[in-house]
């Protein structure tokens, strides 16, 4: 199982948050989709999930499933800093927490820490 389940379709970001993850010690998987996140965080054995929201397929649907469903995992949205509409959406939608991408990402190994055993 891992401790951080992350809805991110950009390689690169990917990649980053990986060794991020390394690093901080904690195990993280990606998923590429929104109906791969809602699949992967039914079990609810994640300690955190993180979501893309400017991921192409489905990630603020997503978020609305697994709250619809009655997932309680806390949920770390991101997004573009001009996205404020986005941002209310995401966060009437169920994200405990909304980020703009910059502040993620300076944030990103504090933000994985919160997932440790």
């Amino acid at each position: 199982m891992a401790d951080v389940l992350a809805l991110v379709d950009d390689l690169f970001f990917q990649a980053k948050m990986t060794e991020t993850a390394r690093r901080v010690g904690v195990a993280l998987e990606t998923v590429a989709s929104g109906d791969a996140l809602v699949a992967a965080a039914a079990p609810q054995e994640h300690r955190l999930v993180l979501v893309d929201l400017n991921a192409r397929q489905g990630a603020l649907a997503a978020v609305e499933q697994l709250r619809a469903s009655g997932n309680s995992q806390p949920i770390v949205g991101f997004l573009s800093h001009v996205q404020t509409e986005l941002a209310e959406k995401a966060r009437a939608a169920g994200c405990q927490e909304v980020l703009p991408r910059s502040k993620f990402t300076a944030d990103l190994a504090e933000i994985l820490g919160r997932a440790k055993p």
